[in-house]
């Protein structure tokens, strides 16, 4: 399937009149696909795999903002930290220190969401709220000088039941509410939950980033 175009346009001007940015989800996409909607005015694209990323980053415009959003290990974080825009699922502080350094090593700032485990499943990643409230009193952040915590990261149970989604979404929002107070500069200002099935619900309950990929690209694509 190609490019939805008209689909795109609708949800990008629900969106904005929403002051929510979209992240377009992108992994597995051929180029052609990312170009058109590049060409429509999308900047921001999502991937879930390093090597993916840095090959599309080679060969697509230079100000694409890409947003990296599966699961990173923490030895692969010095193939995105040239250039990557914003870190989405940084699940650990272990992690969180290798960006630091890897960082460090490009005399970068990498702007970093810390992701919270709030679905039923248990092969979702992230912090629980005891451990992201520890870490976040800690002071400990401040040892990252590299690293800017912009916010928060979820993903609601992959459900149709929309009072689970709901409780979901709204206990990552109460996350979200009690960090913000950790940080006095202003720059703790982004909740990213949401995606094609969920994310009218999920900015229903104050998300203001949300990851779309299906609606824009169709199914993906497993067998590149």
């Amino acid at each position: 399937m190609a490019v939805n175009i008209n689909l795109y346009q609708t949800i990008k001007q629900t969106l904005t009149n929403q002051n929510v940015q979209l992240i377009a989800v992108s992994k597995t996409k051929p180029n052609e696909d990312l170009q058109a909607l590049y060409d429509l005015g999308q900047r921001a694209f999502g991937e879930n795999y390093v090597q993916e990323l840095v090959d599309k980053e080679a060969s697509l415009p230079k100000d694409i903002q890409w947003h990296f959003i599966g699961h990173l290990q923490s030895n692969k974080v010095k193939y995105i930290a040239p250039f990557v825009y914003l870190i989405h699922g940084v699940d650990s502080e272990k992690l969180l220190q290798e960006i630091n350094k890897q960082a460090a090593k490009q005399n970068r700032i990498i702007d970093c969401l810390l992701q919270v485990h709030i679905a039923t499943e248990e092969t979702k990643f992230g912090f629980d709220g005891p451990s992201l409230h520890e870490l976040l009193v800690s002071g400990r952040v401040a040892q990252y000088p590299n690293v800017r915590i912009k916010g928060l990261m979820g993903m609601a149970s992959f459900s149709e039941d929309q009072e689970l989604l709901s409780s979901e979404f709204t206990l990552l929002k109460s996350y979200f509410d009690k960090a913000k107070l950790a940080f006095a500069n202003g720059q703790f200002d982004t909740l990213s939950m949401g995606m094609s099935s969920d994310y009218a619900l999920a900015i229903s309950k104050g998300s203001n980033m949300v990851r779309i990929g299906s609606l824009l690209f169709g199914a993906r694509n497993y067998n590149k």
